[in-house]
């Protein structure tokens, strides 16, 4: 298996299965002097942990990060940054029934195929425990983005039939994590909350929407053929598990609208460039404009279902799954981090290159 790297200047290589001994990784490129903030790393990792509310998986998991390299007094070296994450809580029995049986929509198939073996306790590399590590990454990336003032904030926006029906600009997003959800609308949130607990009890899943504001990122990242911002973005995006979809700016929206009625238009804002609206999302030609970079991620729901199933085993043969296990009914809430950690270490690496396109 290849491909395991992410990046090109500021890169993480992650290794480990979600019920093998630990997650981790190796990151290149970091900038030297940055201070690393141990609580606030630690915070974003609890903010992706399992078993943190009802509507979230039971495996209880500290997910403490050890660093083993890159950093001395509490600043980054410039060396690779090594750090592991032990696993603690693992069930392995539970996926017994599994074992010779593929979940439908699940990567049991695929994976069987590619490889020839799988590792079924848990779903292996195929598990979204495997992102630990891009949250790890990702909240160093912000430590280096936080000094150039960029910011990075998502938050759901759908669950299931229940989603936001006005702009970001409209809600409080400061206010995301005083809900189990992670959505800016706490009424709207509790609605959420309650669909996907009676999704859970139902032995089902459900999945959403998770929308993603960067702040601050200065004008001219990106490259304007095959290196444009949006496609490292939707690129980044979709790479996390579960991901089917992936807009950027107005995207499939307001298609009937003619260029004229789309177009952004430039003015002079007291001598400066500035534009009357934002409908490129912040990304033109490949490379960011200086205005609020925004998008969407569409979640489909977990594969792994706690109700009976047709499906079929290793051997063709047609049979009936019903899984065991501790699983989420909803990847959304605990998808938030993730999604910042992608676009933070992104924004991070196009912000390095862009240091070397002139002299």
């Amino acid at each position: 298996m290849y491909n395991n790297t992410f990046g090109n200047i500021f890169r993480l290589t992650s290794f480990g299965e979600s019920h093998g001994k630990a997650i981790g990784g190796v990151i290149d490129g970091f900038p030297a002097g940055i201070t690393i903030d141990m609580e606030f790393i630690q915070k974003e990792l609890n903010r992706r942990r399992p078993g943190q509310s009802a509507i979230t998986t039971a495996r209880k998991e500290a997910d403490e990060v050890e660093f083993l390299s890159g950093i001395y007094e509490g600043v980054s070296t410039g060396c690779p940054i090594g750090f592991a994450v032990w696993n603690t809580n693992q069930h392995s029995n539970d996926y017994d029934n599994m074992k010779d049986v593929y979940r439908p929509s699940h990567a049991d198939y695929t994976y069987t195929q590619k490889y020839g073996i799988r590792d079924h306790r848990g779903g292996g590399r195929s598990s979204a425990r495997e992102t630990i590590a891009r949250v790890v990454a990702g909240a160093l990336a912000k430590l280096a983005l936080r000094q150039l003032g960029i910011s990075i904030t998502a938050f759901t926006s759908q669950v299931g039939p229940f989603k936001l029906d006005k702009d970001y600009t409209a809600y409080d997003l400061t206010s995301i994590e005083n809900n189990p959800v992670r959505c800016p609308d706490q009424d709207l949130a509790r609605q959420m909350a309650d669909y996907i607990f009676r999704i859970k009890g139902e032995g089902d899943t459900i999945g959403g929407v998770i929308s993603c504001v960067i702040k601050g990122c200065p004008v001219g990242l990106g490259q304007p053929v095959f290196g444009k911002l949006h496609a490292a973005l939707g690129n980044a995006m979709l790479s996390i598990n579960a991901v089917k979809g992936f807009k950027y700016g107005q995207g499939f929206s307001n298609m009937e609208l003619k260029g004229s009625q789309q177009n952004d238009i430039f003015y002079n804002n007291n001598g400066e460039i500035g534009f009357r609206s934002n409908r490129s999302g912040g990304i033109q030609g490949g490379i960011s404009n200086g205005q609020d970079i925004y998008f969407r991620v569409a979640f489909k729901p977990v594969a792994t279902v706690l109700m009976e199933q047709p499906t079929v085993d290793i051997h063709g043969n047609e049979t009936i799954l019903k899984a065991r296990g501790r699983h989420d009914p909803c990847v959304l809430p605990r998808a938030v981090p993730i999604v910042e950690a992608m676009a933070a270490m992104t924004l991070l690496d196009y912000y390095l290159l862009d240091k070397a396109s002139t002299l």
